[in-house]
């Protein structure tokens, strides 16, 4: 079977509903202007496994939690990542960790997995308190010229000055604005592509692809720079480039400049881009619920007093993580997850014919009515230590089974840190009049960035 037959044999399947449309392209445009709210109403109007067609290529939607947990845990070897999506990923990221797959996965995996131990971890948090701690005296000085701050670009800042130093022994802040200024290009115009209905689309010098082009040359200049760097003056302390650099196969051999660029630019995206985008929409919600902010301040002026977060106070925060857990409900940093069944397959009780393409999303499976009271309601309190776990496969910012985030544990850790620091001294209220809206791409960023006015609490 040909890579395509499964996207084109929708005919064969056994009767899943198909989600209305009368445009030529199938829900391409629609999906293009949003996705999340196209998807919400696939759930809605259809059910938990729908058929949505972009061109001549037909998709499954999966809602339904516990076939979502199937295909990505019980049954993840029948399932790949052999998909468009993930194809046009390789185009930027090469085969680093999140896109590699079989032995080469296997491999890096086993490589990067000891940088991400809990007590690996513990030893890089002092990091994470000083990065948020030299970020509140910048915003002290913003705080006192009144003036307006993009929280996104702040939280993308203070997030790869972490990612470098913790993982790469380095020191990135002087490339803060052109990485950001990067990812932003290369985000965009892979926006444009994972959704179009012609493969072919990829190939063509149209202006998004141009964007996405440029981009890729600006980060692998950044990464080439990352690497030489390190081999010129290789960091002190164990760091995951080190690791990477050193590793050796059984035949001795270590990895070539390709794979060290790919996974540095993978950990790049993956270390520092999704925990940025998580601490962006958790200031934002809060902005919009204050008595959930003043309840969070109180916790964290009772264990910090207003000194920067470190690891020991972790454990006395469960309020903060709440806040952090339930805005990645509502705004996970991965918003949909696409798998290709390798062989006949039953979801909801419709067949799946080999090579078909399996798309779940965490936005969706995060506000299942079935599941979730007043999904979209910001309520902290659900993942409250006496409330029940959510179902398997209800709840997965970090995706589920053996492909889930690596570093779900230093994620959290910097994310309760930088929040509870910043926090302890500053109110951040929204900007009057300035719109807010998602903006799905490879992860889930704020369109526009979230414009805030800082403000100092003592």
């Amino acid at each position: 079977m040909s890579y395509y037959d499964g996207m084109l044999a929708w005919r064969e399947n056994a009767g899943a509903p198909v989600l209305p449309t009368r445009n030529l392209l199938g829900h391409s445009p629609e999906f293009n202007r949003d996705p999340m709210a196209t998807m919400l109403r696939a759930r809605h109007e259809c059910g938990d496994l729908v058929r949505l067609r972009f061109g001549p290529f037909w998709f499954h939607l999966l809602s339904d939690p516990a076939e979502a947990y199937g295909v990505l845990v019980e049954k993840h070897k029948n399932y790949s990542k052999r998909t468009p999506g993930y194809d046009m990923l390789r185009m930027v990221l090469g085969d680093g960790l999140v896109t590699s797959e079989g032995e080469l996965w296997r491999r890096q995996r086993r490589i990067a997995q000891p940088a991400f131990r809990k007590k690996e971890i513990s030893a890089l948090t002092d990091v994470m308190s000083e990065a948020a701690d030299d970020l509140a005296r910048t915003w002290q000085r913003s705080a006192r010229l009144g003036s307006s701050i993009d929280v996104a670009s702040e939280m993308a800042r203070v997030t790869l000055r972490i990612a470098g130093e913790t993982l790469f022994g380095l020191d990135l802040s002087d490339d803060s604005v052109d990485v950001s200024r990067a990812l932003t290009r290369m985000l965009g115009g892979f926006s444009k592509l994972i959704t179009t209905p012609f493969p072919i689309m990829a190939a063509l010098p149209t202006p998004s692809n141009v964007q996405l082009k440029r981009a890729i040359v600006d980060l692998d200049k950044i990464v080439h720079q990352i690497i030489a760097e390190h081999r010129r003056q290789p960091s002190a302390k164990p760091t995951l480039l080190g690791m990477l650099i050193d590793a050796r196969d059984e035949d001795g051999k270590g990895m070539s400049d390709k794979q060290l660029r790919d996974e540095v630019l993978t950990i790049l995206l993956a270390g520092h881009e999704t925990t940025a985008n998580a601490l962006t929409w958790t200031f934002y919600v809060l902005s919009k619920h204050p008595a959930e902010r003043r309840r969070l301040e109180a916790e964290i002026d009772a264990v910090l007093a207003g000194r920067p977060a470190t690891m020991a106070d972790i454990a006395n925060l469960p309020f903060t993580a709440q806040v952090i857990k339930e805005s990645m409900r509502l705004y996970p940093p991965v918003w949909t997850v696409a798998r290709r069944c390798e062989e006949e397959d039953q979801l909801c009780g419709y067949r799946i014919p080999a090579g078909g393409l399996v798309l779940t999303s965490p936005y969706v499976l995060h506000r299942h009515p079935d599941i979730w009271d007043n999904p979209e309601g910001f309520d902290p309190d659900r993942f409250a230590p006496d409330r029940p776990a959510p179902p398997r496969g209800a709840y997965m910012p970090f995706i589920v089974g053996p492909r889930k985030c690596i570093g779900e544990h230093f994620a959290m850790s910097e994310a309760v840190i930088v929040l509870a620091t910043l926090l302890g001294r500053f109110r951040l209220d929204l900007v009057p009049g300035h719109k807010v809206e998602p903006d799905p791409s490879i992860t889930l960023r704020p369109k526009n960035g979230i414009m805030v006015k800082v403000l100092e609490r003592n």
